[in-house]
């Protein structure tokens, strides 16, 4: 369900509503560098991702957790080549901070002279965690937590679409498991859709299987959820309730 243009993107109007300068720079492809600063399941990457597409820019996805300086260079010489031919690449950093200082100057240079436009992403504030001289050259970008209702419109277009959610499978949402996992994602879109996949998994499959409306708050992962305890699993109920699964199919 990631979105494929700035209309579908979850959340983040105070930067990417009609008129806002991120969006305008984006649509207008004079988007400089930027760090994007938020907590997880925001849309950080995600949004570079659309990005990338609206400017018909190749995209490229280092992480400073597995890679180093040595996988820098070998990106920066093919975005040379790249850019020879007339293409622009973007080159998204996730976890930016991790990089020391030595290792985020090897950006600048190539940031500088337009080789790539550089997209880091950080959960760490980045005035403390990226270095000045990086700063100067990007714009910081503060990204929210999703609010519940925005969660909810993500999870029933995720209900709806046949081709990249489940709407081909169906299943309804009821409005309380819905409202369950707008809460209990805490503004994170990736959790939110994993633990909707997870619900869809689980709901059974015979043709005698009737799923009540009501969630049923069945342990499934300590790793998403609500903080301080274990995620849970919302019912799904067939899209006629109280009729077999398996008839109509």
């Amino acid at each position: 369900m990631r979105p494929r243009t700035l209309d579908e993107f979850a959340g983040q109007r105070h930067l990417l509503a009609p008129g806002k300068p991120l969006r305008s720079a984006i649509e207008r492809d004079t988007l400089r560098s930027a760090i994007f600063f938020g907590p997880p399941g925001c849309g950080k990457s995600t949004l570079a991702l659309v990005i990338a597409g609206v400017t018909k820019s190749h995209f490229e996805s280092f992480s400073a957790v597995t890679g180093g300086v040595a996988d820098v260079r070998k990106i920066i010489e093919a975005a040379r080549e790249r850019r020879k031919m007339g293409r622009k690449t973007l080159l998204f950093v996730d976890e930016i901070h991790r990089f020391n200082k030595a290792q985020q100057d090897a950006f600048l240079p190539h940031v500088e002279d337009g080789t790539v436009t550089l997209i880091g992403a950080t959960t760490e504030n980045p005035y403390f965690s990226v270095n000045a001289p990086l700063l100067s050259r990007a714009r910081v970008y503060p990204l929210q937590a999703i609010s519940p209702d925005e969660v909810s419109a993500l999870l029933t277009a995720a209900m709806a679409d046949p081709e990249r959610g489940l709407g081909g499978r169906g299943l309804t949402l009821a409005p309380d498991a819905l409202k369950f996992l707008a809460h209990a994602s805490n503004g994170d879109a990736r959790a939110a859709l994993g633990m909707l996949e997870t619900s869809a998994d689980l709901t059974p499959l015979s043709p005698s299987s009737r799923i009540p409306p009501q969630p049923s708050l069945q342990p499934v992962s300590d790793s998403v959820g609500a903080k301080g305890g274990s995620s849970v699993s919302p019912s799904l109920v067939p899209a006629e309730q109280e009729i077999d699964r398996g008839k109509g199919s």
